[in-house]
């Protein structure tokens, strides 16, 4: 049976205060209490819509998944071409630079806290991993069907690189607080895909 609407307002208000505790403060270092008292619910309310504490993580999993993802179809539905895969890397370095490199990626950030606590969590991000790679994958092939790009590059492992050199990039970025980490790491990709067009 699904949610009324107010119902899921609720949940998502939930969902949305234990995003923005889990990634300030740890997923370890967050109660339920804070969370809570961030969404301004009872607690028979957030245990109405999560039994625990790893349905809540699981659930800010999904949620930080479908916030990254949105950025990334927003650069990567459209490629197709060199000029393209150079207007994600300048979406994403102009978000980047807007929060002054603070926060890092969320999946990112997730994935150090979980990958070796949570096994069913680190199945989740690793899917969300996924499905990002696919973008590119799906990007880089579309560029070999334009004859951007060599028909015998190997999609999957570049898109599997350039994905690697997105998250040091970002990581790098958030520790130096300089957003030059993830220009440097994503122009070398592109200037090694450069060599492979056709």
């Amino acid at each position: 049976m699904g949610l009324t609407r107010k119902g899921q307002a609720t949940r998502e208000r939930i969902v949305s205060a234990a995003s923005r505790l889990m990634l300030e403060q740890g997923v370890a270092r967050t109660t339920i209490e804070d969370i809570q008292n961030a969404a301004q619910v009872s607690p028979s309310q957030l245990y109405h819509y999560f039994p625990g504490k790893h349905a809540l993580v699981l659930a800010v999993i999904d949620h930080q998944t479908g916030q990254v993802m949105d950025v990334q179809h927003q650069g990567l539905d459209q490629l197709d071409s060199f000029p393209a895969l150079k207007s994600w890397r300048d979406l994403m370095v102009g978000i980047l630079t807007k929060v002054q490199c603070a926060g890092g990626c969320p999946l990112g950030l997730l994935a150090s806290d979980l990958a070796e606590a949570d096994p069913v969590a680190r199945v989740q991000l690793a899917n969300a991993f996924a499905m990002w790679e696919g973008l590119l994958r799906e990007g880089l092939e579309q560029m070999q069907e334009r004859g951007e790009l060599s028909k015998t590059a190997d999609a999957e492992e570049l898109a599997l690189a350039m994905l690697a050199a997105v998250q040091g990039g970002l990581l790098l970025s958030q520790v130096r607080r300089d957003p030059k980490p993830l220009v440097t790491a994503v122009d070398t990709m592109i200037a090694h895909l450069r060599t492979l067009a056709a």
